[in-house]
């Protein structure tokens, strides 16, 4: 099939999103009106906040099934931890954690599922498995070969912001303009991935919330999420449950739903197009009434 060259458009802000389209292997995702959902579906034993509850296919299958029956518009499968502090998983265990799992949800639902990974074999696989969209927290800068895998297949890609390395980043939270570097560094992102042959309709930008920001960081993106949409690609939001508003709210983990979907309704009301959370029902029910307000 002939790639399609799409110049981006930004967004526009005050309301809903605007009208896009997002290229993920066989399927065209349309976003209208709200974010889509993707619903995170962890497979590791130490994630921040659901680690080791889906670390069996069955159980993740499980709740994949359940996050698309409450409303997910996406699924996310991650095989590797990237809380702060988290180390490295050797390549073979990544692989036994996911493939499984995406394979499995390939046959039972009809919506993009992406993987969760840095590493280019790792994506390879899940994307031979049935995924279609490769989420990488590195922006393609820790495996060589992701750049030239994403070019050579029609997956969309989500290139994230963090700094440093998951064990390291929070050492390197240190900005001037920490909205207009991180514009600056995902537009860079961006470019390198067009330039290296991904059609600019496949790619997602993600600000990274909490990877390497403090609470002032990250307020300030939250705030200033307009400027990143502004890039002309769409934007994909993930606060959920992030240690900055435990911060904030003083919360545990368990205990942070309000602050999540307070960030939420500041999302869709600048014009992102996507979030991505662990409680899909409230994130949906919010996103459906925000919407009918606007609507009304």
């Amino acid at each position: 099939m002939p790639r399609e060259h799409m110049h981006p458009t930004p967004s526009r802000n005050g309301g809903s999103v605007a009208s896009r389209l997002i290229r993920c292997g066989r399927y065209r995702v349309r976003i209208e009106r709200r974010p889509l959902i993707m619903g995170i579906l962890n497979v590791t034993p130490d994630s921040f906040s659901d680690g080791g509850r889906f670390v069996s296919p069955r159980a993740a299958l499980e709740h994949g099934l359940a996050m698309v029956e409450d409303g997910a518009d996406l699924l996310d499968v991650g095989g590797e931890s990237t809380r702060p502090g988290s180390r490295p998983v050797p390549l073979g265990e990544e692989l036994r954690r996911t493939i499984p799992v995406i394979e499995r949800l390939a046959k039972r639902v009809r919506l993009p599922i992406a993987v969760d990974t840095t590493k280019a074999e790792v994506a390879r696989r899940a994307l031979e498995a049935g995924a279609s969209i490769v989420n990488d927290t590195s922006a393609l800068r820790d495996d060589p070969e992701m750049l030239e895998l994403l070019a050579a297949r029609e997956a969309a890609v989500i290139l994230m912001h963090r700094a440093g390395t998951p064990r390291t980043m929070q050492r390197h939270a240190a900005y001037g303009d920490v909205v207009e570097e991180i514009a600056a560094f995902l537009s860079r992102r961006a470019m390198t991935a067009c330039r290296a042959g991904v059609d600019a309709s496949r790619i997602v930008l993600d600000p990274g919330i909490g990877f390497g920001k403090t609470l002032a960081h990250n307020l300030a993106l939250l705030r200033g999420l307009h400027q990143l949409l502004a890039l002309g690609y769409p934007i994909l939001l993930g606060p959920s449950r992030k240690s900055f508003l435990g911060t904030l709210l003083g919360a545990p983990v368990e205990d942070r739903l309000a602050g999540t979907l307070a960030c939420l309704a500041a999302a869709m009301r600048q014009g992102v197009h996507i979030v991505r959370v662990h409680d899909v029902r409230p994130a949906a029910q919010l996103l459906r009434t925000l919407e009918a307000i606007e609507a009304a």
